[in-house]
Parts: C-alpha cells; sequence; structure tokens
C-alpha cells in the first residue's frame, strides 16, 4: 500500500466522484486551532456547545461544611475553560442544520467508531459540535488519522504527502448493520464481499446470499469498477430494503483496513481468485460463530485489555504482586481478628 492510495482515499476526493451514488455530505475545513484542541490530552472539558463551559475545582474537602468556612483571600482557585471557536461552530451549525439537525461525524478517512460507548445514546448521532468533539477527543481512530495515516504503508522512505484535514458532516441515516458489506477490489476486479457487522448473526443474508451478491456485482460493474483513481481498493456498500445498493465508504487495499472475514494474506496472494470465478462472499452463517464486537476493547483501560491476553509481562508480574500483597494482607487481618480478646 503506497501513501498516495491513502490520499486518494480521502473522503474529499471520491465523494465528488461517487456522490450520487452515497449518502449527502458536506466537508468543512479544519481549523489547525481546533486539530489542536482535540489532540490536546491536558483538558477533557468539551468545546463547542451553544454557551461557554466552566469547570471550577478548589482545594476544599468539606462541601458540607463550606457556609462554616472563612476562605482567605488568596484561596486558590482554578477555572478550566473550554476553547472556543466561534466561526468554527457557526459554520458547523450551519451545515448539521442543512443536513437535517443530525449527522454522522468524520475526518478525512475515519469516523470515531471506537467512540461510541462514551456518547449519552452510545450512538455516531451528533446534534452539535460539542457531540461531534466529545467523540472526536475520545477515538483513537481519530487520532490514527491526525497523527499517524501513512504508518503502514510500504514507500516510508518518501516523504509524506501534505493533508489539508476536514470535518465531513453526512447526513444522518438509520443503516441496518445487517444491511452492511464491505468489498475488497484487486486490479480493478471484485474478489471478496465480507459482511461487516461479522459479529451477529443476519438471517436474511444467509436466505438471500445470492440477491446480495448479484446486487454488490452490478453495482460495481455500473458506478464503481474503473471510476476510482486507483486499481487496487475496498469500498463499503448498504443495501437497503428495496434491494438498492449504496456507497458509503472506500478505503486503502491494505492493512490499515479491517480485512474482517478474510485475511490479507488471502487477498494479496491471489489465493481467492483461483478458487473461483466470481467474488468470494463470507458472512456469518449462524449463531454459534458469532464474535464480540472489536472496539469493546476501546471501552476499558489498555491495561486491562494487555493483560487479559497476556501480551504483556510485565503488567502481569506487577498484577500478581498486587494480588498476593492484598492477600497476605487479608490473611494478616483474619488472625488479627483471631487473637482479639472476647
Amino acid at each position: 500500500m503506497k501513501k498516495e492510495q491513502v490520499v486518494n482515499c480521502q473522503f474529499s476526493v471520491w465523494y465528488p466522484i461517487f456522490k450520487k451514488h452515497t449518502i449527502k455530505s458536506l466537508i468543512l475545513p479544519l481549523p489547525q486551532n481546533v486539530i489542536d484542541y482535540l489532540l490536546d490530552d491536558g483538558t477533557l472539558v468539551v468545546s463547542g456547545s451553544d454557551h461557554n463551559t466552566q469547570q471550577t475545582h478548589t482545594n476544599s474537602s468539606n462541601s458540607d461544611a463550606e457556609e462554616d468556612v472563612q476562605w482567605s483571600d488568596d484561596e486558590t482557585t482554578t477555572t478550566v475553560t473550554a476553547p472556543e471557536f466561534p466561526e468554527f461552530t457557526s459554520k458547523v451549525l450551519e451545515a448539521i442544520n442543512a443536513l437535517g439537525g443530525r449527522v454522522f461525524p468524520k475526518l478525512n478517512w475515519s469516523a470515531p467508531r471506537d467512540a461510541n460507548w462514551i456518547a449519552l445514546n452510545s450512538s455516531l448521532q451528533c446534534h452539535s459540535l460539542s457531540d461531534i468533539f466529545l467523540l472526536f477527543k475520545s477515538s483513537d481512530f481519530i487520532t490514527h488519522d491526525l497523527t499517524q495515516p501513512f504508518l503502514v504503508c510500504s514507500d516510508q522512505d518518501s516523504p509524506d504527502p501534505v493533508i489539508n484535514y476536514e470535518l465531513v458532516l453526512r447526513k444522518w441515516s438509520e443503516l441496518i448493520p445487517g444491511g452492511e458489506f464491505r468489498c475488497f477490489v484487486k486490479e480493478n476486479k471484485l474478489i471478496a464481499i465480507s459482511q461487516r457487522d461479522y459479529t451477529q448473526y443476519y438471517q436474511h443474508i444467509l436466505k438471500q446470499e445470492e440477491q446480495i451478491c448479484q446486487a454488490i456485482q452490478g453495482f460495481f460493474s455500473q458506478h464503481i469498477q474503473y471510476n476510482f483513481l486507483d486499481e487496487d481498493f475496498v469500498f463499503d456498500v448498504y443495501r437497503d430494503s428495496q434491494g438498492r445498493v449504496w456507497l458509503i465508504d472506500l478505503n486503502p487495499f491494505g492493512e490499515v483496513t479491517d480485512s474482517l472475514l478474510f485475511s490479507w494474506e488471502e487477498l494479496t496472494s491471489g489465493e481467492i481468485t483461483q478458487q473461483q470465478e466470481g467474488p468470494a462472499f463470507r458472512y456469518t452463517n449462524s449463531e454459534v460463530t458469532v464474535q464480540p464486537s472489536p472496539c469493546l476493547s476501546y471501552r476499558i483501560p489498555r491495561d486491562f485489555v494487555d493483560l487479559s491476553a497476556g501480551e504483556d509481562a510485565y503488567k502481569l508480574i506487577d498484577f500478581l504482586k498486587l494480588k498476593k500483597s492484598q492477600q497476605e494482607d487479608s490473611e494478616e487481618e483474619e488472625e488479627e481478628e483471631e487473637n482479639a480478646p472476647q
């Protein structure tokens, strides 16, 4: 995967080409001060609301006795104020209203799918800039876009292309996860199709396998094939209840993109194309094969994930030492209770 391929998969590059076949969207340039705010780990205060957000912290530890305490003039009080971007906020609100008041946000490449847990409704649906900022500042996917978009490219010796970062607002649409599919294209040939939400079993996919595959192949040959800038790429589609196929996203053909029910070794080796003439179609075909969502690991501290997977020996050693210490303390307390006078 080359850096040029990553650049070509930016939303603002492919959207004008396939505008008729995808969801209505608006693109806003992302100011540098907004980028700095999104990358700032020093504050979790969310900006972008209709009113100034402030949090006041004092060194008082007893709020119940606050009325009885006479605070001195030198009492230290820190006020954390969310940065404001009035001009950008105005443009975002105008765009949200133009799209019906509800939007799906993303950057040049990624959406904050790993951060939906932090939203009140556990959804990526946003009504304001503060909703968007909350998701973006909580997302590793967004941070990757802003800091390491070319991390796994093969041409690391070449200079990184200049990226103009953009906020993409897509008109909110209620998409049923069972209707989403990821398609892999190599040398302008559709070689594989995978169920997008492979963690769940959808009975209708099993029943309509042939129709779904034909609809996606027809959509690809009529609207996508030979129209994109690269001959190797990945595209996501949605098949609605009427059988119509819509383009949802375009991604680079490489490990930066989730291969879902395939492996990248299969996709790049030519093994799939040798096995059959048409594209290979894979989906979860029974409830027995249902898997946990890969985004679940973003909902807890990374240390816990490493411990459960046994991926960090030092963390595991520290954890065992802690458990041993807790056990010894517990035994000492039991002995003290047994020896205590009755």
